[in-house]
């Protein structure tokens, strides 16, 4: 090939990052370090600053290291473009009208206070007023392509971090051209931002209107050939094609992704779309990564540590705080509201977008500006970490709450179901005990289940309840019933011994995986256990029997003959003799007959 050397640049450059990509980063995976971090530490060891730096001394190093940073970016920028297309389509226009109101209040408010509080504690150290606002503007935003990839847009953390992103995203272009207007230079800034708003609008309609026409026919004439690559290559054109679009008119070409990936979303092809360009968008986000580890030079760090280690400690804990504060008073739990606080906490790619802004408008000094830049490339590299701690931050919070709430004492004179577990099972339970106005209290030993329950209006503890101590507290000799529907069956059947042992004449309703389990739970004192295999065959007959014509009534009474015949087999398999098994009856009548409590929630 022509003009083609094995050591050129390009050839070079390519080579590492795929080296990178396919060698070092599961060699992270195999020691269980984030993949994010695997990146940016390949950047910081292979480029300028790392091995780089002794490549005219050691020229093989050439084939080793990364020696044009420049030429890599565009493709570190289209990674970000993928990722946006990538939320684009899990989204959809549905889902984002309903968070208007989180995106314009929850994600305006933490852009503005943080950027205030960011601002005017640099003005206070002694930054001229329009330097201060732009680095507070600029230090103000979080990373889309760090945050989104760990916590994605579904979940408490996720949708509450997207809402913030998404309002920083949109008002990219804004601020951009805001700190243009402010330079002493400027001339006809806000003229020109209201033109490009203007100008943006329409693009942004024109691909809202032309996307819902084109683009299902389109992707169907692609399907009906058959090929991946076709596939792959419209894919890529339109989100290309979309980006342009909002380039061209001003805005920033993620707007354009994001656009691309909702309006794909909304046809039935959004799946394979969204397998098919998975390594892709995994590759170029991992060039963006080793981009951000390139820009981290050691010595300059070790020159002003001290000065560095406060001002990305400031950043953090400013941006930490604000956001979660802001979170709390919305409604968000304490555990989700300081989990989002440390995950947005730490600059943004974008933020040296800003910061290149403010320094060519003449806000900022070059070397204030370089300074900031240090700190946002630190700041990114710790971003999963500062992830890591968030979670475990919120795990203690929510299992200090779940705690304070256990020991609140059982309602006297009003019995009620213990439901030990709340998983699927438990849940229908407990949505049966309320239809039925029965009061119950559940017991779960995963505090994340604990505290999405507690939020959904299901009055759950937290607890574990094979722990002796926690049975104690429970208050069993006044409860009506206790239903197990606990995973382990070991654990299972050494409650059943424990609870039974305590309380013989106590109702032990036990779920079991079988008809082998449940005869070893009757054995263990379980009033009823009740296998799932073969309720979901009683179910199956159920439906096939009403489905082909057969009676109702005839098919629900033949049904339940046979689930006394088998119950009665299995009951027989655990060594139970009648009289237990009519004890169990009769209480189950009992149950039924006296107690009429009201509904807890």
């Amino acid at each position: 090939m022509a003009g083609f050397s094995p050591t050129s640049t390009g050839f070079s450059d390519a080579l590492v990052i795929l080296g990178a990509a396919g060698i070092v980063i599961p060699a992270f995976a195999r020691f269980k370090v984030n993949p994010v971090i695997g990146f940016i530490l390949v950047g910081l060891a292979l480029g300028p600053h790392g091995l780089g730096r002794f490549t005219p001394r050691q020229p093989w190093l050439f084939h080793a290291t990364i020696s044009d940073p420049h030429a890599i970016e565009p493709f570190a920028e289209f990674g970000i473009i993928l990722l946006l297309f990538a939320i684009g389509l899990e989204l959809s226009f549905k889902r984002l009208w309903a968070m208007r109101a989180k995106v314009f209040g929850v994600g305006a408010a933490e852009l503005l206070l943080c950027a205030g509080v960011i601002g005017g504690a640099l003005a206070l150290a002694g930054e001229p007023a329009s330097g201060a606002a732009g680095l507070g503007l600029a230090l103000a935003l979080s990373s889309t392509a760090l945050v989104l990839p760990m916590v994605g847009t579904s979940g408490p953390v996720g949708s509450s971090a997207f809402a913030m992103l998404l309002f920083e995203d949109l008002a990219l272009v804004p601020i951009i051209f805001a700190l243009s207007a402010m330079g002493p230079t400027a001339g006809g800034g806000w003229a020109e931002l209201g033109q490009t708003l203007l100008t943006g609008g329409i693009t942004v309609a024109i691909l809202l209107i032309g996307g819902r026409f084109l683009l299902p026919p389109l992707f169907a004439q692609a399907a009906r050939a058959k090929n991946p690559e076709l596939f792959l290559a419209i894919s890529l054109l339109v989100v290309i094609l979309a980006s342009i679009a909002t380039a061209s008119a001003g805005l920033s070409p993620i707007v354009g992704a994001l656009l691309a990936g909702l309006l794909i979303a909304e046809t039935e092809y959004h799946t394979e779309v969204e397998v098919i360009t998975a390594p892709f968008r995994g590759l170029a986000l991992g060039v963006f990564l080793i981009t951000v580890g390139m820009s981290i030079d050691l010595a300059a760090i070790g020159a002003k540590w001290m000065e560095l280690t406060l001002a990305v400690a400031g950043i953090v804990l400013a941006k930490s705080v604000v956001t979660a504060v802001l979170l709390r008073l919305s409604g968000a739990r304490l555990g989700v509201a300081a989990e989002t606080g440390l995950l947005m906490s730490s600059p943004s790619e974008t933020t040296l977008i800003v910061l290149g802004t403010a320094q060519a408008a003449g806000l900022v000094l070059p070397e204030t500006a370089a300074f900031w830049q240090t700190v946002t490339a630190i700041g990114l590299t710790i971003t999963p970490l500062l992830a890591r701690a968030g979670q475990d931050i919120s795990k203690r919070v929510e299992r200090r709450t779940a705690k304070q709430a256990d020991d609140a004492p059982a309602p006297s004179g009003k019995p009620r179901v213990l439901v030990i577990g709340f998983g699927r099972v438990g849940r229908l339970v407990a949505d049966m005990l309320a239809t039925h106005e029965r009061p119950y209290l559940a017991v779960e030993s995963d505090v994340d289940a604990v505290a999405r329950a507690r939020s959904e209006g299901y009055a759950v503890l937290f607890g574990d309840a094979s722990r002796p101590e926690m049975v104690e507290r429970l208050h069993l000799g006044e409860a009506a019933a206790v239903v197990l529907t606990m995973d382990d069956p070991v654990a299972q059947l050494r409650l059943t011994r424990r609870i039974r042992d305590a309380h013989p004449d106590l109702p032990i309703v036990a779920r079991a995986r079988d008809a082998s389990n449940a005869a070893q739970l009757y054995r263990a004192g379980a009033t009823d256990a009740v296998p799932e295999q073969l309720e979901s065959s009683f179910q199956l007959s159920e439906a096939v029997l009403t489905e082909i014509g057969v009676a109702v009534g005839p098919v629900i009474a033949s049904i339940h003959d046979k689930r006394a015949e088998q119950r009665a087999e299995i009951m027989e398999m655990g060594g139970m003799s009648e009289a237990p098994k009519e004890r169990g009856r009769r209480m189950g009548e009992g149950l039924t007959a006296s107690h009429h409590p009201p509904r807890s929630c």
